[in-house]
């Protein structure tokens, strides 16, 4: 199969499997998402969305946030890890919403990008999913899988964005990397990839990914 032929076929299939794509963090507005988003660094979703609602039950705002010691907002995030870097972030991202955006969320990748504790995947995921601005965050499983099926020779996350952008539509974009990393967790997990359940990969796959399934 060719690139794009891999894509239509990705693209079908997923469909099949997935038609709906919830965001898998729960949020009520933008606010919240981001900071759920940036709590999920190197944290699963599971773990995230059982800190979140005591940290917004307390805090659901900017301008409730601040009103909280970066101490305060540690102890809350602390089982999502690197709970004290990511409670200064919380923090001080809080404070320049305020003071720069009028509390809210800007609806930019590049003032998302300078806030404190966001990087482009995490100011990607808010724009797509808070926004509806297409845009296609990688993560490990989507960078993993890209590889397996043929898609991308990326180094890293940035490349594979690259290469996933300039392949698949990108009226696609918002939906299909939510699809991406469901099949990932769900068909294709890293540690224990199955022949029988992995049916892209089994199809599309590189030599090396079909020969590691089992």
């Amino acid at each position: 199969m060719t690139k794009k032929e891999k894509a239509k076929f990705i693209i079908e299939e997923l469909e099949k499997i997935y038609p709906e794509t919830p965001v898998p963090l729960d949020h009520t507005d933008s606010y919240t998402l981001l900071i759920a988003v940036l709590l999920s660094a190197q944290c699963t979703d599971v773990m995230v969305n059982r800190v979140t609602p005591s940290l917004f039950s307390r805090a659901n705002n900017p301008f409730d946030m601040i009103k909280l010691t970066v101490d305060e907002i540690r102890e809350i995030i602390r089982p999502c890890g690197l709970s004290p870097k990511k409670a200064k972030a919380i923090y001080e991202l809080s404070h320049i919403l305020i003071n720069q955006h009028g509390g809210e969320v800007p609806e930019s990748f590049e003032l998302l990008e300078e806030l404190p504790g966001v990087g482009h995947k995490t100011a990607s995921v808010v724009m797509s999913q808070a926004f509806g601005v297409p845009a296609f965050p990688v993560d490990t499983h989507i960078h993993r899988l890209l590889i397996k099926w043929g898609i991308t020779k990326g180094k890293n996350v940035v490349e594979t964005e690259a290469d996933a952008k300039k392949l698949f539509p990108r009226e696609l974009w918002n939906k299909l990397h939510l699809q991406i990393i469901f099949y990932g967790r769900e068909y294709s997990p890293a540690r224990s990839p199955l022949l029988e359940k992995d049916y892209i990969t089994r199809t599309i796959g590189t030599k090396e990914a079909i020969n590691g399934l089992k």
